[in-house]
């Protein structure tokens, strides 16, 4: 039976379903949780539906996975219409059907998404002070309102659905009488734990207090197994960080009633290099499924890696130098974790690449640290074999993976502005060409690209994308 992470301690039942065939597999992973009872599937004119029995004294939350049509293919979530997980006893996997398919079902205790666990106050921030340290920081803003920075611990899920503890921050303009709108912001790539923006006083968290400041409420969440939260960081895997950020808001929205903080309709999302992907799953996420809940006012979406299966996998194949090579072990890191690409991580690296990375990878050390112990073509760290079978597999378990966390081939709702400087070489730029020409394929004419300082390079492109992102925002709050 296919392997499942020990610490989801999830039940899991299998079904598969081929032209003229349906058989059932039973297994059982972890023994605290209560396994659900597989119907048969029906092929309906609209795809496959499943249903499934549970126990009622037993509240759960499921995840439907499917694979196919290789044994080798990977475990991954099917589109659908509504959140995932859920908490229904049916799913209809309305993609054209394969050869053959393999279904299973992940039942896990269900999550309070957005629940509150913990608040702390992390400091105020006079008018003055800010002035101060804007100025030291190199921010070309001049603060207006006093700020209130808040820690937040709130519920959300993991990778397969699970119970999972996450950190954040809020920032909060302080003059009483005004409704506030809504920002938040998804940070760029970080490998220490402690330098997310709830642990990290001077990082990017003084983004959200420059927000805030200028009369917006802020939300910049850690994302998973940063920050507070425990375990890998799932690097770049779309629906970690959608949900994650989509609770994020919900936690922030119940710390602003608790606190009389009065907030208006309109939210806006942004972020930057990894913010800039994560803020366009946090997109796609609130537009496909929390529409009503929280309607998007504005999204600015900067540098971000998009297309990882096409642009990003052949920009990392050119086998040119990369300054940022630990991106990729990062990104190794995280899919090995999430879709279990070999038995461990040193299985997929070459000597001594082997030995020396991967305790590198849990969250105690730094980028700059990491990139020291890694070649500048990050190719080579992987085992020949490896490397080979994936540039010659169109099929390859890491390229099933990146194209399941690929953000294009949808229709975003929204108002949304890309911003990717052509001189970057830490993240393609063709992402966002990428990005464009298939949001305008599928109709989303209102999606602009815009090359805030051209010729500008990956970090000297943040400063203009954000405050061009900014100066947009303020004129629509």
């Amino acid at each position: 039976m296919h392997w499942i992470h020990p610490a989801t301690a999830m039940a899991t039942l299998t079904a598969r379903h081929a032209p003229g065939f349906l058989a059932f597999a039973l297994a059982f992973a972890g023994a605290t949780h209560a396994q659900p009872r597989l119907e048969s599937p029906r092929v309906l004119p609209e795809g496959v539906q499943l249903r499934w029995q549970a126990d009622p004294a037993q509240p759960s939350a499921y995840t439907v996975q499917v694979r196919g049509p290789g044994l080798d293919d990977l475990w991954v979530v099917p589109p659908a219409t509504f959140p995932w997980p859920t908490t229904a006893l049916e799913w209809l996997d309305a993609r054209p059907l394969a050869d053959s398919l393999w279904y299973r079902v992940l039942a896990v205790p269900p999550a309070e998404r957005g629940q509150l666990l913990s608040t702390s106050s992390i400091r105020n921030y006079t008018v003055i002070e800010l002035g101060f340290i804007f100025g030291l920081a190199g921010i070309p803003l001049t603060p207006e309102h006093p700020v209130a920075l808040h820690k937040l611990v709130y519920e959300t899920v993991g990778p397969w659905g699970e119970r999972r503890q996450a950190s954040g921050v809020i920032a909060i303009p302080q003059k009483a009488g005004v409704a506030w709108p809504l920002v938040t912001y998804q940070h760029g790539t970080l490998a220490k734990r402690s330098e997310a923006p709830s642990a990290n006083a001077l990082g990017e968290v003084l983004l959200g207090v420059a927000f805030a400041t200028a009369g917006y409420v802020a939300v910049l969440p850690d994302y998973l197994g940063l920050g507070d939260s425990a375990g890998v960081h799932p690097y770049h895997h779309a629906r970690s960080h959608a949900t994650t950020g989509v609770d994020a808001l919900r936690a922030a929205r119940r710390f602003c009633a608790a606190n009389s903080v009065e907030l208006n309709d309109r939210l806006f999302v942004c972020g930057y290099s990894q913010g800039g992907y994560a803020a366009l799953a946090v997109l796609r996420e609130l537009e496909q499924f929390h529409a009503d809940e929280f309607p998007v006012t504005a999204a600015a979406t900067m540098a971000g890696a998009y297309d990882l299966s096409g642009v990003t996998t052949d920009d990392f194949l050119s086998d040119r130098p990369m300054p940022s090579p630990y991106y990729f072990a990062l990104l190794l890191a995280a899919y090995q974790e999430v879709y279990r690409l070999a038995p461990t991580l040193a299985d997929l690296l070459t000597p001594p690449y082997d030995t020396t990375l991967p305790p590198l990878l849990q969250g105690q050390h730094t980028g700059g640290e990491i990139d020291a112990r890694m070649p500048a073509v990050p190719t080579q760290a992987l085992k020949p074999a490896y490397l080979a079978a994936f540039r010659a597999n169109p099929q390859h378990p890491l390229r099933q993976a990146l194209r399941d966390n690929d953000l294009i081939r949808w229709r975003p709702q929204s108002a949304l502005r890309l911003y990717h400087c052509d001189g970057d070489q830490a993240v393609s730029p063709a992402n966002a060409d990428a990005a464009l020409a298939s949001f305008h394929a599928a109709g989303a004419t209102q999606v602009q690209l815009f090359n805030p300082q051209p010729g500008a390079g990956h970090g000297d492109c943040s400063e203009p994308s954000l405050l061009a992102a900014k100066a947009w925002f303020d004129s629509l709050r």
